[in-house]
């Protein structure tokens, strides 16, 4: 089933069982897919979808952060609630690390020296990540394992 299809399941669920905050969530979520079809004037694909619904958890685990960092308890554990939801949708998250096993492997493919050759470490391991990793994490292991 794609996301596309569990999203009009979970809809119609959580419309039933009067869940607000879920369907919510859910309806922003489809709005922005929509927003996207609308923009490229065709049907999106599966990868298109994750990296939307990527986005979204990105926005709102900034939100988190800055709810939590002004001391707005009420807004970081809504916040906290919609990541919850939107973390369904994705693909399960990879650890630490098989993250720096993948980072291993691209330095070794792309023969990178020197944290001067980070962008292209970056650009052969993304697509391997993409959905499965957060890029921030990504990148900081990336600087890590590159020698300086």
């Amino acid at each position: 089933m794609s996301v596309m299809e569990r999203l009009d399941q979970d809809m119609k669920q959580a419309m039933k069982d009067r869940a607000v905050l879920k369907l919510s969530v859910i309806r922003m979520v489809k709005a922005a897919l929509k927003n996207e079809e609308i923009n490229k004037g065709r049907l999106l694909s599966e990868d298109e979808v994750l990296t939307i619904l990527t986005r979204e958890l990105k926005q709102r685990r900034e939100s988190l952060h800055e709810f939590e960092k002004a001391g707005r308890v009420e807004l970081a554990s809504k916040s906290r609630e919609e990541i919850d939801v939107l973390s369904a949708y994705l693909p399960a998250q990879l650890s630490e690390d098989e993250i720096r096993d993948i980072v291993r492997e691209g330095i070794a493919a792309t023969n990178a020296s020197s944290k001067k050759e980070m962008g292209k470490v970056m650009g052969a391991i993304m697509p391997k990540v993409k959905g499965r990793a957060d890029g921030n994490l990504v990148q900081k292991i990336v600087s890590e394992e590159l020698p300086s």
